[in-house]
């Protein structure tokens, strides 16, 4: 069965302007959104995820909000699937697991925003639930971090986690390879 697109949190809070943005958010939603078409164009099944921060005085992805909308450049179709979260891991308490029919029905190409934490957490997930994973690099991006004093790029953040992912957790591609 062909490979299912889950596109997780490409969402108005992470780009300039919003509550939280990442670095390279732009270009990371423009390489999505090449995918998405190509995806499409293909006949291939997409799945939105949203996130929904429901925690009392959340500043950011807030149901009903600005930021809390999924970017218009990978918005959802009619017939494509939008599943919502309020966890990192997009399929704790979703039923993403059930909708994509278990891992015998797909394997995954994932992208999204934040490659540090949705991305990071639900490319796992699958792992541990028996998909092959594919994430698209450079159609995820990531933000600046502090541990211990001292500041970590976002750009670093990224292709530190991406390694990570790649070691031993999924095949990590650019869009361009993807779509060749």
């Amino acid at each position: 069965m062909s490979q299912t697109l889950v596109i997780v949190d490409i969402q108005r809070d992470y780009f300039p302007g919003g509550a939280y943005p990442l670095v390279g958010a732009d270009a990371a939603a423009e390489r999505a959104a090449t995918l998405l078409a190509h995806q499409r164009d293909t006949g291939g099944r997409v799945i939105h995820v949203q996130h929904e921060s429901r925690e009392p005085g959340a500043d950011m992805l807030v149901p009903g909000t600005p930021g809390g909308e999924i970017d218009p450049r990978v918005a959802p179709r009619a017939g494509e699937t939008l599943v919502r979260k309020t966890f990192p891991n997009a399929f704790l308490e979703t039923g993403l697991h059930e909708l994509l029919g278990g891992a015998a029905a797909s394997d995954l190409l994932v992208i999204g925003m934040m490659s540090s934490m949705c991305v990071d957490a639900t490319v796992r997930a699958a792992v541990d639930l028996g998909y092959d994973v594919t994430v698209a690099a450079d159609a995820c991006a990531a933000p600046d971090l502090e541990y211990a004093g001292t500041r970590v790029g976002g750009a670093d953040v990224h292709a530190a986690f991406m390694a990570a992912l790649a070691s031993a957790y999924a095949r990590v591609e650019t869009v361009a390879d993807l779509v060749s």
